[in-house]
């Protein structure tokens, strides 16, 4: 049995899904005249309180988009050092809008008003306009940790009193909300966009949304096109969102459950020292006396994959294709470490 925690874009669809995609009706999405895509985008914006969205092949083309929308040359994007915009997309900040970036420290990927206030730009000829801040939630590089509606509500405000737009890149977003209780619709009414993933928790085989306002989003399809991102029979695809949205948002919980224990099973490790709280379905540890090359060697030689974080990092991501036995068979493998 392999044991594969590099991620949660490594879940195949399930039967149920599969059925969903071969019985969907579809048409050219260019045209605007595929029935299952609107129906997708229909459904999202539904459930974030929005007007409008779209989807894309990708999350770094939804998280791309949105920035192309908010900025222009010479304006910058306010995110937390540690983003995925940032860190694993390319440098498409600078490739796609030439905009500039300020980043920013913040506990467990995090920041908060008071830094926002504190890294705007004031009107001088010597610095680029602030446009933008970008939140993520969860944060990737933070073990998965969740923004709270107490932390986003004061950032959300201020961007609104200095006219600054407010992104999020929300492509686990539905592992936080299961952990919350918060509705899609309390995140929506907070943020000018949001990106959301299909293809990681959700356990979609590709695919992204963004929702916002009809005005972005009928920018946001020529923004698409021109990063070559329209598709055409794309109904196949969506009614693979469309069944994840339906049947597999709950069912994170259980991802988050096995997270937590395998998190306990990891920190007993004498060659790790500490291991991040785990919130949802991230697990990230830090190393002692070991390598991350050193370590995950081991793991592959016990049939367990996971990816290197950090200079002392190693992360393991749960996910749908990861049930109960193999969190059993698991711990029992790395007791040979």
């Amino acid at each position: 049995m392999l044991i594969d925690l590099r991620s949660d874009t490594l879940t195949r669809p399930s039967p149920g899904m599969k059925e969903a995609m071969f019985a969907a009706p579809v048409g050219d999405d260019v045209f605007g005249e595929d029935p299952t895509v609107n129906a997708l985008e229909e459904k999202i914006a539904k459930r974030f309180g929005v007007e409008a969205a779209i989807f894309c092949p990708s999350g770094t083309m939804t998280n791309q988009i949105a920035i192309r929308l908010h900025t222009q040359i010479q304006t910058e994007v306010i995110c937390h050092k540690y983003s995925h915009i940032y860190l694993y997309e390319g440098g498409g900040i600078m490739a796609n809008s030439l905009a500039s970036v300020k980043l920013l420290d913040g506990n467990l990927g995090k920041i908060t008003a008071a830094q926002v206030a504190e890294s705007i730009n004031p009107d001088d000829v010597h610095a680029p306009e602030t446009t933008l801040v970008s939140l993520e939630n969860t944060m990737n590089k933070g073990g998965g940790s969740i923004y709270t509606l107490d932390e986003v509500k004061p950032i959300a405000a201020l961007c609104q009193e200095k006219g600054i737009k407010l992104h999020l890149d929300g492509a686990r977003l539905f592992n936080a909300l299961v952990e919350t209780g918060d509705s899609p619709a309390d995140w929506g009414a907070h943020f000018d966009t949001i990106s959301i993933c299909l293809s990681k928790g959700l356990g979609c085989p590709v695919g992204s949304v963004l929702v916002g306002s009809k005005a972005d989003i009928k920018r946001a399809r020529k923004v698409r096109k021109a990063f070559g991102g329209g598709m055409r029979q794309a109904g196949f695809m969506a009614a693979a969102g469309i069944y994840a949205l339906d049947h597999q948002v709950e069912r994170l919980k259980e991802d988050h459950i096995r997270a937590r224990a395998l998190g306990e099973m990891l920190s007993k490790l004498s060659v790790v020292s500490e291991v991040f709280p785990v919130s949802t379905n991230i697990v990230i540890a830090r190393l002692e006396g070991v390598s991350p090359e050193e370590f995950m060697k081991k793991l592959s030689d016990l049939r367990i994959k996971s990816v290197k974080f950090g200079k002392d990092l190693v992360r393991f991501v749960t996910h749908l294709d990861f049930g109960d036995e193999h969190l059993e068979e698991f711990g029992k493998r790395i007791q040979n470490i």
